[in-house]
């Protein structure tokens, strides 16, 4: 299950006046309220809030965040209120409140979702069968397919991006990212930067992409784990080319030669990684969404220089004094370990 903690040391919301605001707008009965904190994911924070019994999940941008664009709640929660009318595994918002005296930023309200989220451990019926996992990644990829297939238009979310020019963009603006928050030297990624620049791909199509679909941010039913309960943290979503979105899927998947570091991080589902290659991702989306795909080497490379820019983005941050956040102190190896990992993958031609 999404477990909760006590709150991080400097992320602390005000009890009390989040308490009298939600009050005045939900039907609580004046329950106090208590607070409690969801401990993963790295970028926007995500606290469960409960008033007599029941519970919602609140989502708030990160502590030190100086770019409102890049943790933009409204966007969120006008995105999750049209999305979850049309996809099922897209939680119901429930409340927006751009008030920041109220908690010192932007939030929303959603429903709470339940469900096991695969990191590290899983569960052992899952470890038992291999039959099992394979079903699982399928049920995964064939998931993001189907967000594919989705109807932009119909659902009223066309306004989300513009398809033309895509990949272009993609790959300047997250240049651009990671040499504003360059903290290293790390002469691998910056050949692969070089790369990414003198390769970029016309679109293959446009639909609507989530950007940052892992197994971290998707929930499973515990008495069916093939049946997916939510799909979470949609920040990135927009309209773009999907399979940019299925090479950031594919940059997360790490393979047992990257060494334990990588295959440990807590967020890993390190037992699906070690049993299901990327190729295998790849044909089981290709049976899926019933097209044939192209040579997948240049979305693999920019979905882990993606990842690479996500990780030096939050290095940054802490590195800045802009969070205390522990678990940051060393991603800078992971922007190194990212950089090796493409540059190798453009050296050997493959996925």
């Amino acid at each position: 299950m999404a477990e909760t903690t006590k709150i991080r040391e400097g992320e602390e919301l005000d009890t009390d006046r989040l308490g009298s605001y939600l009050h005045a707008r939900l039907d609580s009965n004046n329950h106090p309220i208590a607070i409690e904190q969801f401990p993963a994911g790295s970028s926007n924070l995500t606290y469960l809030v409960k008033a007599g019994g029941e519970e919602l999940v609140l989502r708030r941008p990160p502590f030190g965040n100086v770019v409102k664009t890049a943790h933009d709640m409204r966007r969120e929660f006008d995105v999750l209120s049209k999305l979850s009318a049309v996809y099922s595994p897209a939680p119901k918002p429930i409340l927006f409140c751009d008030d920041t005296e109220v908690i010192g930023s932007e939030f929303y309200l959603m429903e709470r979702r339940r469900g096991i989220v695969l990191r590290g451990k899983v569960p052992e019926i899952l470890a038992d069968s291999e039959e099992l996992q394979r079903e699982v990644c399928r049920s995964f990829i064939t998931n993001l397919a189907a967000l594919h297939t989705l109807n932009y238009n119909d659902a009223g979310l066309a306004q989300l991006g513009r398809p033309e020019g895509y990949c272009r963009r993609q790959v300047e603006g997250w240049t651009k990212r990671y040499f504003a928050t360059k903290t290293d030297e790390w002469a691998e990624l910056e050949n692969v930067i070089a790369w990414l620049n003198d390769n970029i791909p016309g679109e293959s199509g446009a639909s609507l992409i989530h950007n940052d679909y892992k197994f971290d941010n998707v929930m499973l039913d515990p008495a069916d784990l093939t049946h997916i309960t939510a799909v979470l943290d949609w920040e990135m979503v927009t309209i773009g080319d999907p399979l940019m979105d299925l090479g950031t899927t594919l940059g997360y998947w790490m393979s047992p030669q990257f060494g334990d570091e990588l295959m440990n991080m807590p967020f890993n589902p390190k037992l699906l990684m070690a049993n299901i290659t990327r190729k295998d991702l790849v044909e089981m989306y290709e049976a899926a969404s019933g097209r044939e795909l192209p040579d997948m080497l240049f979305y693999y490379v920019f979905g882990t220089f993606k990842i690479a820019v996500i990780a030096q983005q939050i290095y940054a941050r802490y590195a800045k004094g802009l969070t205390k956040d522990q678990r940051f102190a060393k991603f800078n190896r992971f922007v190194a370990a990212l950089g090796r990992i493409a540059a190798t993958a453009v050296a050997r031609g493959s996925i």
